[in-house]
């Protein structure tokens, strides 16, 4: 395996990998998200808990979006 090669195939690696963890984090913020207002009359404490959790996430999902778009092109394989 070429240099080349072994390096096209962890970007596309990186790539399926980010658009896995977007996309699971975002479902997590929203699970985040929704236990907070399940819970707010119980402990605002915990509400509120959860929702910077919840900011946390996006955060996160922010910096793995700025990843992504960072990631070179794959090089075509010849």
């Amino acid at each position: 395996m070429s240099k080349n090669t072994a390096i096209n195939d962890a970007q596309e690696k990186l790539k399926i990998l980010l658009d896995y963890w977007i996309e699971h984090n975002s479902e997590h913020e929203k699970e985040f998200c929704d236990w907070a207002d399940k819970v707010v009359s119980l402990s605002t404490e915990v509400a509120q808990q959860l929702r910077e959790a919840a900011a946390k996430m996006a955060a996160a999902n922010s910096e793995l979006m700025k990843a992504k778009q960072a990631l070179p092109e794959s090089k075509e394989r010849h």
